[in-house]
């Protein structure tokens, strides 16, 4: 194309220092043009060898990216058209055009490493604010819907739990000794070889039967049932579920498989603070019921150093409910001396509770 001749003057009421030349693309034909761009009021003109083009208004240009050297403008709904004017720009026509885009925005103008740390904060903030925000709203799940969702976590897990009329008589004792308040809580028993309990929504408290069978007397096994009932009042259970639903979400990893919900429960460890909690309910509840807390003390010492030849059962119980000296000492300190403690059960009934997968020949294959 030859330099610009008279009839490429700009439009009336146009500037001459408010054009430059373009390459044009009209998004219908692949034709690259050599076009002059003037600006015109609140429009853009495209002249073409010396003919007045289109009239466009400057508020529908779209600017792109200028890393690649050119200033490059698309037009709002209009697929495939562009110009592209090779820098530097009139300052008077850059002025009247919008400002083009860098890759990377505000993140190349504030530095990689500062725009790295603003990120991390927004991230720490964002996890914290998934970690707290359940507590609260765990409390705001209705009661029938907590049930509802224990009924289908527990499925078969619990329906074919032991089943020994005398075992299923002395473990109601037990309960109804630590908390005979409530008689919609639902203690089970499953045969499986685990030193374990765990507490499932709606007040559904699943004890694995290797945990009846590593337990010195009824009096352990009843400070870990106060303590599942601890997790229970506290809606530690909820609370858990909406983290980890919370965080799954973050991460972007979330089935929606009740199972894989259940399993990544029984997974995950509680807080400290839940396990301290839940620790001074069970101490409230073996207080009220005349029970020692010194076997549920005996029972954390036996924890912390792995049981006896029964460790890999025993870490079943530590890995969801972490144990630490602390705990034995609490429990132990919460003896009141003069008081007239009973065992939960007479021996009678605690033989029963240890035979109440007796017959059953069903285990579970739970996969932690």
């Amino acid at each position: 194309m030859s330099a610009p001749s008279d009839a490429d003057a700009p439009a009336d009421g146009a500037d001459e220092a408010d054009g430059a030349w373009a390459w044009h693309y009209d998004g219908v034909t692949a034709l690259r043009r050599r076009v002059r761009l003037v600006v015109a009021g609140d429009h853009l003109q495209l002249d073409e060898d010396g003919v007045r083009g289109e009239a466009l208004p400057l508020a529908r240009l779209v600017p792109g990216h200028a890393d690649t050297g050119r200033v490059s403008y698309g037009l709002r709904d209009r697929p495939g058209w562009r110009i592209d004017l090779t820098p530097p720009v009139p300052a008077a026509l850059e002025r009247r055009l919008p400002r083009p885009t860098r890759y990377g925005g505000w993140v190349e103008r504030l530095g990689l490493w500062r725009a790295a740390g603003v990120f991390a904060v927004i991230a720490v903030l964002t996890v914290l604010v998934v970690l707290r925000t359940p507590a609260l709203l765990a409390r705001l799940v209705p009661a029938n819907v907590e049930r509802q969702l224990g009924e289908a976590m527990i499925g078969d897990f619990g329906r074919r739990g032991c089943r020994d009329t005398a075992g299923r008589a002395a473990l109601a004792t037990l309960a109804a000794r630590i908390d005979p308040d409530d008689p919609t809580l639902e203690v089970d028993v499953v045969k499986l070889p685990m030193v374990n309990a765990v507490t499932l929504p709606g007040g559904r408290i699943v004890v694995f039967d290797g945990l009846l069978q590593a337990a010195a007397s009824p009096d352990e096994v009843a400070g870990v049932i106060g303590h599942e009932i601890g997790h229970v009042r506290h809606r530690d259970v909820m609370e858990s579920l909406l983290r980890q639903f919370g965080l799954s979400m973050l991460l972007g990893g979330l089935e929606g498989h009740v199972g894989n919900y259940t399993n990544a429960l029984l997974a995950t460890a509680y807080s400290r603070d839940a396990e301290a909690k839940a620790d001074d309910y069970a101490i409230t509840a073996l207080r009220d019921a005349k029970v020692s807390p010194l076997p549920t003390a005996a029972f954390f010492d036996r924890l912390g150093r792995g049981g006896t030849g029964k460790a890999e059962r025993m870490m079943a119980y530590v890995a969801t409910h972490p144990v630490s000296a602390d705990r034995a000492r609490r429990f132990r300190a919460s003896i009141v001396r003069g008081t007239a403690y009973t065992p939960a059960l007479d021996a009678a009934e605690w033989q029963a509770l240890k035979g109440i997968c007796r017959g059953d020949t069903d285990t579970i294959d739970w996969r932690f």
